[in-house]
């Protein structure tokens, strides 16, 4: 079960890295684009008009994918911020206990997102809801992805808790889960 989960992190990493990847591909591509129909003109001959056309929008679209699909596999790595002043003050086993909470209250704030994105993106589908700009896109797509990326952060937060619990690991922030 350890490598499954290990393995689902990574590809949510994974996934976000190529959603990125794509962002900076798009730019470089619209910003050749440009230089080249500039030099076109300078030269005296007619641009050829390189454009992508919503390439803001998709950019947006993408950079929510890479944010939601790299949230687990930041979270498993250590990468988000965590204010440890109080905390690394404590005793061990009142750290675990405040770990152990603080993970229960993500998990709640993760479950209730997740619920509400996976009904805004139901309806989204249902509805036939397009985005308004140059390019239409089926909304429910990108949405799928915030939902998606927020499921498998509960499944990431429930794991650190369960190996908090069980002893795997003694403290978040000291020790990566993985082994």
């Amino acid at each position: 079960m350890r490598n499954a989960l290990d393995k689902l992190y990574r590809l949510g990493g994974a996934l976000s890295a190529v959603h990125l990847t794509v962002i900076m591909i798009l730019v470089v591509l619209q910003v050749l684009g440009r230089v080249l129909d500039k030099l076109l003109l300078w030269t005296g001959f007619s641009p050829l008009g390189l454009n992508i056309p919503g390439l803001a929008e998709l950019a947006a679209f993408l950079l929510l994918g890479a944010t939601f699909f790299g949230l687990a596999y930041t979270f498993w790595q250590g990468g988000h911020i965590r204010v440890t002043l109080l905390i690394q003050r404590l005793p061990a086993p009142m750290q675990r206990w405040l770990d152990s909470a603080m993970l229960l209250v993500a998990m709640a704030i993760t479950g209730f997102a997740l619920w509400f994105s996976v009904w805004l993106t139901w309806d989204s589908y249902d509805f036939g809801d397009l985005s308004i700009g140059m390019v239409p896109v089926p909304l429910w797509i990108p949405q799928l992805g915030m939902s998606l990326g927020l499921l498998w952060l509960l499944v990431a937060l429930t794991d650190a808790l369960f190996s908090l619990l069980s002893g795997r690991i003694t403290q978040l922030d000291t020790e990566t889960p993985q082994e």
